[in-house]
């Protein structure tokens, strides 16, 4: 006979916990979980209240931001020894609604590959720091690029001349930011003065990493337009290491995909001593974004551009308190 692990308040909790650890854009955390004891089923929607409609008016990343939670989700889950099964956007009539969990359903291998990367939620963090020339081994470009396809997305690591192709699509991005007005007060409301009561989300000075006075490395200033006392300057790479994410298809199912494929190869990365950052600039520019895909293959929607090599790991920053995101029902 089959038995299941236990499945408490606290350990749901826990579960959410692990969950939550995920990035999003801004760290605005727009996620809501709701379980079902009876059904011992996790439903995950979308906090449109965290919505950015400047920067993300399609909400695609949001969706990236929930898909990464899910992963989380999923992973945790594996580690405590669930056998889960997952639905996306499962009613289509409330596109709120990304995705249904089930838990301790018996015929569902056990993913032990995601029960092992367990460990690394709570070391990942965004590092806006700068990274070692040092370049990432081909195997473990390898593995990355494997672990994305697990759950049906593409990697590829950027090679010239498309890496400066890229770098100059972000350059402009950056311009475009600083002349908007709208996105420029959209991003302050996400970033916290040191001096300021902590809230459990934005991106608090401290995590911001030292301005850039030199590097080729894409790094996004969250000081914006105004000035940070006291804060470093610091060189970035001169040869950053780049890779894009990308789906074949772009709806909201497609964004849930590549968000869990993005947060399975930050976990991976995470436990293989890589440190992490993103350059989302260009992806908030349909324009841009467009001109984001390999000139080679043409195909393909990317989703994100991930900016991986050796450095320090970034500071944790708040996360909201669970009883704020999660509703458990009988």
């Amino acid at each position: 006979m089959l038995t299941h692990p236990t499945l408490d308040d606290t350990a749901v909790t826990s579960l959410v916990a692990d969950a939550t650890a995920a990035p999003s854009m801004h760290n605005a955390q727009p996620w809501h979980f709701a379980y079902s004891r009876a059904s011992r089923t996790m439903l995950l929607s979308a906090d449109l209240d965290r919505a950015m409609p400047l920067a993300d008016p399609t909400t695609r990343g949001l969706h990236l931001g929930c898909g990464a939670a899910l992963l989380n989700l999923r992973a945790a889950a594996a580690h405590a020894g669930h056998r889960t099964a997952t639905t996306l956007l499962p009613a289509p009539h409330t596109p709120t609604l990304l995705a249904s969990v089930r838990l301790d359903v018996p015929h569902e291998p056990l993913d032990v590959a995601l029960s092992g990367l367990h460990p690394a939620i709570a070391d990942r963090h965004t590092s806006r720091h700068p990274f070692t020339e040092r370049r990432i081994p081909d195997s473990l470009r390898a593995a990355l690029v494997e672990a994305a396809a697990r759950e049906g997305a593409r990697l590829a690591f950027l090679t010239t001349p498309h890496r400066e192709a890229v770098l100059d699509l972000i350059l402009h991005a950056e311009g475009y930011d600083r002349m908007d007005d709208g996105r420029d007060a959209e991003q302050r409301r996400w970033t916290r003065d040191a001096s300021a009561e902590a809230p459990g989300d934005g991106i608090p000075e401290y995590a911001f990493g030292p301005a850039k006075c030199g590097g080729a490395a894409p790094v996004r200033d969250f000081a914006g337009r105004r000035t940070v006392p006291g804060r470093a300057y610091a060189d970035f790479e001169k040869r950053p290491q780049l890779a894009s994410l990308s789906t074949t298809r772009d709806g909201p199912a497609d964004w849930l995909r590549a968000g869990q494929a993005l947060q399975r190869v930050l976990l991976l990365a995470t436990r293989q001593g890589l440190a992490s950052s993103f350059a989302t600039q260009p992806l908030e520019w349909p324009d841009l974004r467009w001109l984001l895909r390999d000139p080679l293959s043409g195909t393909g929607y990317v989703q994100m551009i991930l900016r991986l090599g050796y450095g320090p790991q970034g500071p944790r920053t708040p996360r909201r308190p669970v009883d704020e995101v999660l509703t458990i029902t009988a």
